[in-house]
């Protein structure tokens, strides 16, 4: 090796030491809290982007925190939908959902679910794959969005964390799919945010991040330059009155907002296209995404100052 060539050598290794020290403060604060991570998306039918987000998971874990999946499915269910040759209707940006197509969800999102409890398993980290029907973990009720009748598809009523914990305590990562039962047995498909935010308000945990196929909250919907990285629920509130937050992002805002209400330390909204990006967004000064916070609340030991 040449005076030069080892000279970058050393550069680049003495950079990876800091950004180790950089993160010091972060796995401090966050050491043995409850992290749920909603995982869906684009992330999730890009291979490199699928062992991306669960190496991202397993080192939250081997660090000290304690994550908590949940995942989604949509495309792959819409592609086996149309391999059994039923068409995908939705209304209110739900997918009607017959007794037939609650059956092919549940085997998607099961098969869904094994896989990312493979893939974690195989990185020496013990995991375990269920749905909110095991235990009573959601129990669901039908959800009629502006009166309409959408079939087996489900608003969770009450959350039963007691399976979660006891598996965070016994070193396992849980894997959760966005199944839910009804109080006379029927099977209910939940959508992932709202299961994923109600899981996290059950176990009170100290963040939610949601992995979507945007950058974060933008000031100006049509300026990438307009991310903000931390919102407060009074300025999130005023974005959707203003007309900024808008369509699609309003249901998936409320969500986040309505978790921190409930207790969750902070929801983060997050690209699941950028490689690595639960790292770059618990474990740097800035993040990459938005951040919704409670105004009134604490602020972590590396913010102050």
């Amino acid at each position: 090796m040449s005076g030069n060539e080892r000279e970058n050598y050393m550069n680049k290794i003495t950079d990876k030491a800091e950004t180790l020290i950089e993160a010091l403060p972060y796995i401090r604060d966050f050491n043995n809290k409850i992290v749920v991570v909603k995982y869906g998306g684009s992330a999730m039918i890009d291979k490199d982007l699928e062992e991306s987000v669960i190496k991202d998971v397993v080192l939250l874990k081997l660090v000290g925190m304690k994550p908590v999946i949940v995942h989604g499915g949509g495309k792959e269910i819409s592609k086996w939908l149309s391999n059994f040759g039923k068409e995908t209707q939705f209304i209110d940006g739900l997918r009607v959902t017959d007794a037939e197509t609650v059956e092919i969800a549940e085997m998607v999102l099961n098969k869904v679910n094994k896989n990312l409890v493979q893939m974690i398993e195989g990185l020496g980290i013990k995991a375990v794959g269920v749905s909110g029907k095991d235990a009573g973990l959601a129990v669901a009720q039908k959800k009629t969005p502006n009166g309409n009748d959408i079939g087996y598809v489900g608003d969770i009523k009450s959350v039963n964390p007691e399976l979660i914990m006891k598996l965070i305590e016994d070193d396992y990562i849980p894997v959760i799919a966005p199944i839910g039962m009804g109080e006379n047995g029927e099977t209910f498909n939940i959508n992932a945010d709202d299961m994923a935010s109600a899981v996290a308000v059950g176990l009170n945990a100290e963040k939610l991040a949601f992995l979507t196929d945007i950058d974060g909250v933008l000031r100006d919907p049509s300026d990438p330059s307009t991310l903000i990285s931390v919102l407060t629920l009074k300025a999130a509130e005023e974005l959707i009155n203003n007309g900024s937050i808008s369509g699609g992002m309003i249901p998936k805002i409320n969500n986040c907002t309505d978790a921190v209400k409930k207790g969750v330390g902070r929801v983060h909204i997050l690209d699941g296209r950028r490689e690595h990006c639960l790292l770059l967004e618990f474990f740097t000064k800035r993040g990459i995404g938005t951040a919704i916070i409670d105004a009134e609340r604490k602020l972590y030991a590396h913010e102050i100052g």
